[in-house]
């Protein structure tokens, strides 16, 4: 046997042993009792098994091996939740011991090292800061008091939208910018970023979609820390230090603004200001902040009020326009309404039911963050008679519930109707329905989110009628969705809107 033979040999023998020991050590009984699992390959253990749509995938590896499956993504055991009662005794029972974020080096290299909100880990820093930006931007009574940048927003949306005459307007871009320079105004005290329809450059929204891919991935190296080197080859590593450092330019430039206008002795109501405020003030306090978390923080704000509000926008108005009953029901009830007004307010927004019922059933079907963000066990538990060890990750699969047949009746179809008279609600106390999460990891921003989706619905179907373009049927709009933590279109929503008002 030649060298090169014999070195061939040996190599294939070491793969051998490693994937034997590996296989060996991971596949040990402990004695407990273990959710089902599907069985699992050598070093990548179940990570084969989910594919570009994990939502979905999960789904059918759920309806298999139960709603209650542990996986195995590399090395971390990984609880995956598909049933309304398993997602309760997570987010409520055990809310606790579930309350931590699962390290993540895409999450860490965007959301600098978890100093922001939403993928901090759990810590008084974290209640911290979630206090502050529920006090200063999210409490029902600051949102109510942005009622008029609202307002004036949807307004220039539907003046852009007039303005197109009989041409097809991209609504996908409208309703980006509409949310982005709303949560400018709230949280940065002025509008930045993109513009629409053949205006400035609008890299500022590519940025913000390709973080939303981005933090959607599963990085080889967060799960088999020996192959750490397959997220540069694969380019994964490059993209979110790019993406890192474009959100750092932006976020510096915007607090050097923010810092010049305070040192002169200016005023604000913005987050940002008073994020800048508490900054100076407690730098002796056992709480303080950084630059990094003022970034952290706003980032958040930033993309989450952003990116998650306007896909809930963007699914609502395809699915109203895909089914045109669903359209004039609505149409009826807000034209009822608001007869006699050129526009709708806020406050004609309580007694549109039907408004209400047609936005949750969007949010079922199109569930904005199909896995809700990634939570970790802090401590072994046990979640439906199944033992779960400390450091199990754990996925709930929101989607999965909510097109549960056992549950909801015809799933995979478009009923606003199932909404009306029934106290199912968003809020993360009906488990059968969490677009927006529930327990202590919940988001924060419900309120925000709906006030607006509501206002500008309203008035869209209450001043325009729509027409598919260039002749194509209701029916034929295509609904695909694009991989990525948030569910979005993957097709803009093209769309010619005709004023009546």
């Amino acid at each position: 046997m030649d060298q090169q033979s014999l070195f061939l040999c040996l190599c294939f023998l070491f793969f051998v042993l490693v994937f034997l020991y590996i296989w060996l050590s991971t596949s040990k009984t402990t004695g407990k009792n273990l959710p089902p699992s599907p069985r699992k390959l050598p070093i990548i253990g179940n990570l084969h098994q989910v594919n570009q749509d994990p939502h979905i995938s999960l789904r059918s590896l759920a309806k298999r091996y139960g709603p209650v499956m542990q996986l195995h993504f590399g090395s971390v055991p990984v609880l995956v939740v598909s049933s309304a009662d398993a997602a309760k005794e997570i987010m409520k029972t055990h809310d606790l011991a579930f309350a931590n974020r699962p390290n993540s080096s895409i999450w860490d290299g965007i959301f600098y090292n978890g100093k922001d909100v939403v993928f901090a880990p759990y810590s008084e820093y974290w209640r911290q800061v979630k206090s502050i930006c529920v006090l200063q931007l999210l409490s029902n009574k600051r949102v109510r008091s942005f009622q008029i940048v609202r307002e004036e927003e949807v307004a220039l949306l539907v003046e852009k939208i007039k303005e197109s005459g009989s041409k097809p307007v991209n609504l996908s871009e409208l309703f980006y910018a509409l949310l982005s320079n709303v949560v400018s105004r709230i949280a940065l005290g002025r509008k930045y970023g993109i513009t629409t329809e053949g205006g400035k450059d609008n890299s500022f929204k590519e940025l913000f979609q390709n973080i939303a891919q981005l933090i959607g991935y599963f990085s080889v190296g967060d799960y088999i820390p020996w192959l750490f080197w397959v997220d540069s080859l694969n380019g994964l590593k490059g993209r979110v230090e790019k993406a890192s450092t474009e959100v750092d330019v932006f976020l510096e430039g915007v607090i050097r603004d923010h810092s010049v206008a305070l040192d002169n002795g200016a005023s604000s109501d913005d987050l940002l200001y008073n994020l800048l405020e508490i900054q100076k003030q407690n730098t002796n306090s056992a709480f303080s902040i950084d630059k990094d978390s003022i970034k952290g923080v706003i980032l958040n704000m930033f993309f989450d009020g952003t990116d998650t509000t306007s896909a809930v926008l963007e699914w609502t108005m395809a699915a109203l326009i895909k089914h045109p009953d669903i359209m004039r029901k609505l149409q009826n009830e807000v034209r009822d309404i608001g007869r006699g007004k050129s526009t709708i307010s806020g406050d004609d927004l309580e007694n549109m039911h039907y408004l209400k019922a047609v936005i949750k059933e969007s949010m079922r079907i199109y569930t904005p963050v199909p896995l809700l963000v990634a939570r970790e066990a802090m401590q072994d538990v046990n979640v439906m008679g199944y033992d779960i060890k400390a450091g199990t990750q754990v996925l709930i699969n929101a989607w999965a519930i909510a097109t549960d047949p056992t549950l909801w009746d015809n799933p995979e179809e478009f009923i606003p109707e199932r909404f009306l008279n029934n106290p199912v609600d968003y809020k993360g106390l009906h488990f059968e329905f969490i677009p927006f999460g529930a327990g202590r990891r919940g988001c924060p921003g419900i309120q925000y989110a709906m006030a607006i989706n509501e206002l500008a619905l309203a008035n869209l179907v209450h001043i325009f009628d729509f027409a598919l373009p260039d002749g194509k049927r209701f029916e034929d709009l295509d609904m695909t969705a694009e991989t990525g933590m948030t569910l979005h279109k993957k097709s803009p929503l093209l769309a010619i809107a005709t004023s009546r008002v």
